[in-house]
């Protein structure tokens, strides 16, 4: 990935989220041996999403945080958007029941006035765009005054002594199991690679606080390796 310039890094990770559209969420899922569902309900508590509000989720993929947000909350409002159409093709067509809006929209310029939505939520987003400041600060612009953000992603794994099975894990273990099920061995590999090259939780805790955002927190989790940030819009 480093000697790809700004617009093919995002061609190439369009073209990388098709391929592994269909088989996605059952990757994701043995990697992360089933966690994945336990962080995106955490995200949702931490949105404290009520009836009648309007969600945004960034980066919808196949929709799992979108539906799990019309599941739990009878009257929300959701808006899923995401840049790779491909996702959302199959997340339309394996899931049933109350349906968000679904919506091409690219995280660095979002399609949408300001001050729309009252909860901004993401998903392993923030680690793909090519400018973390300028999503950050579109992410703000679309939130209602007091309106809350809260993302969930990938953040360097600690140096500790649970380091070295961390790494084998991410370079040995995930590039074989997503070879296996999806055929594409370049998307596990560089999935991997994004993680340990992406800001540390603490510096992107530091991009939220420096684009406005107040009240920031980080949660941590999978020995370190996640994390989930969240923040707040000061109210007018």
């Amino acid at each position: 990935m480093a000697y790809l310039n700004d617009t093919q890094r995002v061609a190439y990770v369009r073209d990388l989220f098709t391929r592994i559209a269909g088989r996605y969420d059952l990757v994701n899922w043995l990697i992360t041996f089933g966690q994945d569902d336990r962080w995106r309900a955490r995200v949702l508590d931490l949105a404290a999403l009520g009836s009648g509000q309007v969600l945004l989720d960034l980066g919808t993929g196949t929709g799992d945080l979108a539906l799990a947000a019309l599941e739990r909350i009878p009257g929300l409002r959701v808006v899923a958007g995401d840049f790779t159409l491909a996702m959302m093709r199959v997340g339309r067509r394996q899931r049933s029941g109350s349906r968000p809006y679904w919506l091409g929209a690219d995280a660095l310029s979002l399609p949408f006035p300001e001050a729309t939505f009252d909860v901004v939520v993401s998903a392993y987003l923030m680690r793909n765009v090519i400018d973390v400041d300028r999503a950050w600060a579109e992410q703000w612009r679309v939130l209602k005054p007091g309106g809350r953000v809260v993302c969930l992603d990938t953040t360097p794994p600690p140096r500790n002594r649970l380091r070295p099975f961390i790494h084998f894990h991410l370079h040995a273990v995930i590039p074989v199991v997503g070879r296996l099920i999806t055929g594409q061995a370049d998307a596990y590999t560089y999935l991997p690679d994004s993680v340990e090259s992406f800001l540390t939780a603490e510096a992107l805790a530091a991009r939220m606080q420096a684009a406005g955002f107040v009240s920031v927190r980080v949660e941590r989790w999978m020995l370190g390796t996640m994390a989930i940030h969240s923040g707040r819009k000061p109210a007018d």
